[in-house]
């Protein structure tokens, strides 16, 4: 044994607000405003409404808000289990790039959180949980290789516990000992399976796995501040999480650059309600179409050349339902033809039964690449008009990845936009004081 999980217990526990450089601040403020935005939009869907509800009916009497809900607070448990849903509640929470099957905003942040306001810590606690947490959990993803999916686990849900329990431990004060059992705690309570996708229906519970992770973390914590114990090897051990969970691994990869290398600058932001999947190709329609170069009466076929994932699990040619549809390429890429993508209402509104839809999903062809690809998010769209004449646009990545990072207006935009169904004052006042979040004393404002 090598000590991993230790190690990063270690890290964890050491770490301090003055520690982070500038700019992992700027992009933990920026990933925790683009979840807050998120989970308000999320609150509006009809999943939604049967987890809040059950939050509501076990978890009352708290002092931690479900945000878009009013103010009406719950135990912790059960705001980090709802805010952690509504997060992921139409795929537009953040994730990492390069993939790592992590998720911060809606695992790590619900979580902190949740705590946070339970307890009365400052914005700027907050922050440095969220960045111990994101650091500690985007590595073990990265060390998985995301092997965990490939053998049917849905990669967020079972690396989301581990990094929920970072930052509640962080918060909490734990000491190396304290984080090792929460992390050890932690490793138990990971689960989620993509059994949504293969099926091509229940895709409410893919919604659940983020929630449930977010719960699981704070638990693990909580047990792990009362003396509870797990094992000091959980993560690297024999039967540990990369043992049981992955078919691949790379143990390197859970401290390589630990104090050096800020992983949470890679987190990623989306732009469109689909999953990170659809995003290249989607960008290449409303591209196209910012020139004026396509409508839906025109196309005669569309081919996209994408990576081996994206063809397995994600030509999906028949979604039964909208939730499927953010899941299937040839679906997000056909909405962006006919209707906004900028705007979630989009997919959330359509019809997947819509001839105009069905008959473009039709024309929409899924092949590998031909060579290497410039990214491992890369695709390449061709749209032949009825003419004969084609159009051709290669995306490597997307707007509100690390390396094409929103700028502060757009992500203003995109979280005025998801949250225009509120108070358009309110919300400008939310988001004027998340962008100066270091210096609030407490964090119970948080709220809509």
């Amino acid at each position: 044994m090598s000590g991993e999980t230790i190690r990063l217990a270690e890290f964890a526990s050491q770490l301090q607000f003055e520690d982070l450089p500038p700019p992992v601040v700027q992009r933990a403020k920026d990933s925790i405003t683009d979840t807050v935005a998120t989970i308000v939009f999320g609150r509006s869907l009809p999943w939604s409404n049967i987890i809040v509800s059950h939050s509501r009916r076990v978890g009352g009497g708290g002092r931690s808000q479900i945000l878009g809900d009013g103010d009406r607070p719950v135990t912790a448990p059960y705001a980090a289990l709802a805010n952690g849903s509504l997060a992921h509640a139409f795929e537009l929470d953040g994730a990492t790039r390069p993939s790592a099957g992590a998720h911060p905003g809606a695992t790590i942040f619900t979580a902190a959180l949740a705590l946070a306001q339970e307890r009365g810590f400052s914005g700027r606690a907050l922050i440095a949980a969220f960045v111990a947490g994101a650091e500690v959990m985007i590595r073990i993803g990265r060390a998985t290789h995301h092997s965990n999916e490939t053998r049917g686990f849905h990669a967020p849900g079972t690396t989301g516990p581990f990094g929920a329990a970072i930052a509640c431990g962080h918060l909490m004060g734990f000491d190396v000992k304290r984080m090792t059992n929460a992390l050890g705690i932690a490793g138990s309570l990971s689960s989620g399976l993509v059994a949504f996708a293969r099926s091509g229906d229940g895709a409410m519970v893919k919604r659940l796995h983020f929630g449930r992770a977010a719960e699981g973390g704070l638990l693990a914590a909580s047990l792990a501040a009362d003396g509870f114990t797990g094992p000091s090897t959980v993560i690297e051990g024999d039967c540990g999480f990369l043992s049981a969970f992955c078919n691949e691994r790379d143990d390197a990869e859970l401290t390589e650059g630990l104090r050096k290398t800020w992983l949470t600058q890679r987190i990623s932001m989306k732009r469109y309600a689909c999953h990170t999947a659809c995003h290249t190709p989607v960008q290449a329609i409303v591209d196209m179409k910012a020139n004026g170069q396509i409508d839906s009466q025109d196309v005669k076929s569309i081919e996209i050349k994408v990576g081996p994932k994206e063809l397995r699990r994600h030509d999906i040619r028949a979604p039964s339902d909208v939730m499927i549809g953010q899941y299937s390429v040839p679906f997000s890429v056909a909405l962006a033809i006919v209707s906004d993508a900028r705007d979630p209402r989009t997919f959330r509104d359509a019809d997947v039964n819509s001839p105009r839809l069905v008959s473009l999903m039709e024309k929409i062809r899924l092949v590998p690449w031909d060579r290497e690809p410039p990214s491992p998010i890369a695709s390449a769209t061709t749209v032949t008009k009825q003419d004969g004449t084609t159009l051709t646009a290669e995306v490597a990545d997307f707007k509100g990845t690390p390396d094409n990072p929103l700028s502060a207006r757009e992500l203003r935009d995109k979280a005025l936009l998801l949250t225009r169904d509120y108070d358009a004052a309110a919300m400008t006042r939310l988001f004027d004081r998340l962008l100066k979040l270091e210096t609030e004393p407490t964090v119970e404002w948080i709220r809509a």
